[in-house]
């Protein structure tokens, strides 16, 4: 009897990995310059947000970054302000810059002096001139460049010019986190706690033109605006 065939089973020949040829340097050189371009188009496609973004910080007055001016050593005379108003505003420049403050809360901080007290260190406040009490009938206890209450600070430390700036800017970047993207007459009520948000509104073209007297140099915020939005956002 015949035996089957055998089956063989034939397999299938595997063929050696081809290797990879090493590109040549002017394929190198293509390579990279798609990449380039390729970036350049995304840098291209982000420019309007980014011209965007720079327009609405210099609508705050928000696009000064954190650079801060030091006032002169010797304030320079400058027209409608008397020697103490100027050694006043100096302080509370130094006081901001000695807190690595920027220049527009240097200006924030001249602002809101020259609305509660017109740069002068009074020790009298509302209640004196005009009977204002706070909102549970008892007198006030303003006094000082900021016209600042017991709560503040001693007697002592919102007499003194550069003490109280401090403890205003204190209170600025706790209670305005925000205040790169709030108008300055804003930023100044939401610290102060007054009864007008835009009473600052008025001060603040005057403040930003006597901080670069005082330093000789360019402050960077005469084109922002006073107010941004809403006069209560």
């Amino acid at each position: 009897m015949a035996r089957p065939a055998s089956r063989t089973r034939r397999r299938s020949a595997r063929r050696p990995a081809a290797r990879r040829r090493p590109r040549s340097a002017k394929a190198q050189r293509a390579r990279r310059a798609r990449r380039r371009g390729v970036g350049l188009i995304v840098a291209i496609a982000a420019l309007p947000a980014l011209v965007l973004a720079v327009a609405v910080a210099s609508v705050l007055g928000a696009f000064s970054g954190v650079r801060s001016l030091t006032p002169l050593p010797t304030p320079p005379a400058v027209a409608d302000y008397d020697a103490e108003q100027l050694d006043n505003a100096a302080s509370i420049m130094r006081a901001g810059h000695d807190l690595g403050l920027s220049v527009r809360d240097q200006a924030i901080g001249v602002m809101t002096a020259m609305g509660e007290s017109s740069l002068r260190n009074i020790d009298y406040g509302d209640w004196e001139t005009t009977g204002v009490t706070n909102p549970d009938g008892t007198p006030t206890t303003s006094i000082g460049l900021f016209q600042q209450q017991d709560a503040w600070g001693s007697r002592a430390d919102r007499l003194d010019p550069y003490t109280a700036a401090s403890l205003f800017y204190r209170a600025m970047v706790a209670r305005v986190p925000d205040r790169d993207q709030v108008s300055p007459t804003l930023v100044a009520h939401r610290t102060q706690i007054n009864q007008d948000p835009d009473h600052y509104a008025r001060y603040w073209p005057l403040a930003v033109a006597l901080i670069e007297k005082l330093s000789g140099q360019d402050s960077g915020l005469r084109h922002s605006f006073v107010r941004a939005m809403s006069p209560h956002g």
